[in-house]
């Protein structure tokens, strides 16, 4: 199985948008520095996932949701209200 995840920081108003075979162990890569994308704000919390049968499938997801368009979904879906 493949997960597409996006995380959200508070600190530094971001989106973090990612794909991985193992969330579990990805999550605790980010909260614990080790990501150089995510290391500059400690205050990251996962917002939206979804899991895919093919990599393909979950590289087609993660590059929608990095455009403009599919930011400003999550943006509307998670963070305005």
């Amino acid at each position: 199985m493949f997960w597409v995840y996006v995380l959200y920081s508070v600190k530094i108003d971001r989106l973090y948008v990612g794909q991985t075979q193992d969330l579990k162990t990805r999550l605790r890569e980010h909260r614990e520095g080790a990501s150089f994308y995510t290391k500059r704000a400690s205050d990251w919390r996962l917002i939206h996932f979804e899991k895919f049968g093919t990599c393909s499938d979950a590289m087609r997801r993660e590059k929608q949701l990095k455009t403009y368009k599919g930011r400003e979904y999550l943006r509307n879906k998670y963070l305005r209200g």
